[in-house]
């Protein structure tokens, strides 16, 4: 027997992250990765240039205003974002949009404070039941064996 379709929950599985085809021709980096600095900065509380002097405590050495457009605009193929560059750029504009784009790419997701606490938590009730149902079968078998 089939069962009906859930018209208000969708295909849970649709949701699943899947990584990226990095090797398509469509898949165009930089572009995404400016694009996510851009929206970024725009969620941002602060302006590009204490997003830039916030980054500059961080790693140690100037990040200008200018640098952080450069790098935000599609059209600038040679400002590509080093790892302590994005990591400081995500820390100075209290955003997680470098993190978040990297995780999607890979078919991750990113959890955050007791968001992990209660995806742990889920782990374990998952774990637990199928320790109960385990436990089940082997009862069961047992019982058959006498």
């Amino acid at each position: 027997m089939r069962r009906a379709s859930d018209l208000l929950c969708g295909d849970l599985f649709a949701a699943i992250p899947r990584p990226a085809d990095l090797e398509s021709p469509a898949m165009d980096l930089k572009v995404r990765i400016a694009n996510a600095m851009s929206r970024a900065m725009k969620a941002c509380q602060f302006d590009r240039y204490e997003v830039g002097a916030r980054m500059s405590r961080i790693i140690g050495r100037e990040v200008s205003k200018h640098m952080l457009d450069a790098y935000s605009a599609p059209s600038k193929d040679t400002h590509v974002p080093n790892l302590e560059f994005c990591i400081a750029f995500d820390t100075a504009t209290e955003q997680n949009e470098l993190l978040n784009l990297y995780a999607s790419l890979r078919g991750c997701g990113v959890l955050v404070g007791e968001e992990t606490l209660r995806a742990e938590l889920g782990k374990l009730d998952m774990q637990e039941e199928a320790i109960r149902a385990r436990k089940r079968e082997l009862k069961n078998y047992l019982r058959g064996r006498k």
